[in-house]
């Protein structure tokens, strides 16, 4: 076969390293559950949903600059003029499979976790109407400020069920139209590359994980408490 031809064959490649795997099907199950405990005023629980969620949030932030090559925020995030020319190629039929986030999946990771920043912090101060349920910050703020708090959480977790919604319908666009699993490859970490777009070592070292994890615990945990010790 002739080394063009050979460059050119797919095959299956690491895509996700294990740490993003991890955090993104536990924050779809937190999400899930955190909506459960809250529409059945299972505060306790809720409030354990949310420190873990906001550890989680801390380890991808820390993972985004530490992590494998595609976990990284220097990797898929693109300016507004690469996002705007892989929509053209999208609508003209020139789509190319790159390894990772592509241009417009880059800035909707980003969108995804500014968001659940915003909400996760908001509960954080949040004040419930009679003042009997509040978050481990709500001290630092008055009880309107935290009622405002707790507005802005409720707003924000319908906003993400809405970018989940829309995360869903891209995956079915990519599977039923271009013909491209993203699903299975979020489970196993691999996926079918071209020999030219594969990445072939992602480069995540297990140490920096541990160290990620360990941060994002005992910040977690720090602000559980209030920041009391």
């Amino acid at each position: 076969m002739p080394p063009a031809e050979q460059a050119a064959t797919p095959r299956r490649a690491p895509i996700w390293d294990a740490p993003v795997r991890l955090f993104h099907w536990l924050l779809v199950a937190l999400l899930a559950f955190s909506w459960w405990s809250g529409k059945h005023h299972d505060m306790d629980w809720h409030r354990r949903s949310g420190y873990t969620i906001l550890a989680l949030l801390i380890f991808r932030i820390y993972w985004g600059f530490f992590g494998g090559r595609t976990a990284r925020f220097a990797q898929f995030v693109r300016g507004p003029r690469a996002a705007f020319a892989y929509a053209r190629a999208l609508a003209t039929g020139r789509h190319v499979a790159t390894p990772g986030h592509n241009p417009i999946g880059g800035w909707s990771v980003i969108v995804m976790l500014g968001s659940l920043a915003v909400m996760v912090c908001a509960g954080l101060f949040s004040v419930d109407v009679d003042g009997l349920e509040s978050g481990p910050l709500a001290d630092y703020v008055s009880f309107d400020h935290g009622r405002v708090a707790a507005a802005i959480h409720h707003l924000m977790f319908n906003l993400l069920l809405g970018l989940a919604a829309l995360h869903v319908l891209a995956v079915l666009f990519y599977l039923v139209r271009l013909r491209r699993d993203l699903i299975t490859p979020m489970i196993h970490g691999r996926s079918r590359v071209h020999e030219e777009g594969a990445v072939e070592d992602l480069a995540a070292s297990g140490w920096k994980a541990v160290l990620g994890m360990v941060i994002a615990g005992v910040c977690a945990y720090a602000i559980s408490r209030g920041l009391h010790f």
